[in-house]
């Protein structure tokens, strides 16, 4: 079997269980809805976007972008238990490439990640978010948001195969939180300090959340910057950097394993 086979069969065997245990996705497209409806309707009133705009517009992009960043420590704890259930180590004993297992599991939870956008999207809808523009520009968006979630799941395996730790799930929490809040994904970086700004610019989500705006047609928060002209470059190039490091980091470690 050439590579690409075998990830696919290490996909189907990671859908499967999302199958037969559904709450996993279910429970995490709960917890973006409760943010959105808090940060939406209780806070949103109070919260004016740079430039103009109506805020709920503003939010919707920097929810699917915050939804797309918080799957590293789901995927984590799944590659985790894999190891140390012994599983990898039985497909490490099988003439499998050294990627397929690791890409198996980003496929799949690449998949659910899909499921759950669309779902995020529809309830947004719903809720009052507008798309202004046009269809490309939103498919592109789409596509601009599950390109960070593909480099944030290589980040969540690689850091499974490395960190088995008791409290390595807990430490990758602690840091996801605060890179999420260090953005643009619920405030505009204008509104903030000078050096608190000038960090959420350079956040990668922030370049995500902003190109998925410009694209949908919603408000930017941004009247000047970087990020105010080359959004989407940006979030294009971003990703392609985290997929560069951690994507054989995580075929080595998965070589490399030791129980």
């Amino acid at each position: 079997m050439n590579t690409l086979h075998q990830s696919w069969v290490m996909t189907q065997r990671d859908l499967k269980h999302w199958q037969r245990e559904p709450w996993t996705p279910i429970f995490g497209i709960a917890f973006s809805v409760m943010l959105l409806l808090v940060f939406g309707f209780l806070f949103g009133g109070a919260i004016e976007v740079p430039g103009g705009g109506d805020y709920l517009d503003y939010l919707l992009p920097g929810m699917f972008a915050m939804t797309m960043l918080f799957g590293v420590e789901t995927t984590m704890a799944a590659v985790t238990q894999d190891t140390k259930r012994g599983i990898t180590d039985r497909f490490r004993s099988m003439p499998i490439h050294s990627v397929a297992v690791p890409l198996g599991r980003a496929a799949a939870d690449l998949t659910n990640s899909a499921v759950q956008l669309a779902v995020l999207m529809v309830g947004g809808l719903v809720v009052g978010w507008s798309i202004d523009g046009s269809v490309a520009g939103a498919a592109l968006a789409v596509g601009l948001l599950l390109w960070l979630r593909f480099a944030v799941l290589w980040i969540g395996i690689y850091l499974g195969l490395v960190l088995r730790g008791e409290g390595a799930l807990m430490a990758v929490q602690v840091l996801v939180w605060p890179l999420a809040f260090t953005s643009n994904l619920l405030v505009a970086p204008e509104t903030m300090p000078d050096w608190l700004g000038a960090l959420a610019q350079l956040n990668p989500v922030s370049a995500t959340a902003a190109a998925a705006r410009d694209l949908f047609g919603n408000p930017t928060g941004i009247t000047d910057g970087l990020l105010a002209d080359h959004a989407v470059l940006v979030a294009l190039a971003w990703p392609a950097v985290l997929t560069a490091v951690f994507l054989p980091l995580a075929a080595r470690a998965y070589r490399n394993l030791s129980r």
